[in-house]
């Protein structure tokens, strides 16, 4: 049975390593990052509810008048 010749895994592996930390790099780098981040401000927006331009009022059991 032949034996498996290892002596070029060393370089292989290498290369490998190597060009993949190349090509990550390069797609790093493409990307375009915000300089400087700023705060962005937040209004509150006024929702137009339907049950605020009503007058409710919620009875609870205790405050009704007994019977």
């Amino acid at each position: 049975m032949p034996q498996l010749d290892t002596s070029t895994w060393f370089i292989t592996v290498l290369s490998t390593t190597i060009t993949l930390f190349i090509l990550m790099q390069l797609k790093i780098s493409l990307h375009n990052f915000p300089q400087t981040p700023s705060v962005k401000s937040m209004k509150l927006m006024k929702t137009n509810n339907p049950w605020e331009s009503k007058w409710t009022k919620i009875y609870s059991p205790l405050s009704l008048p007994l019977q």
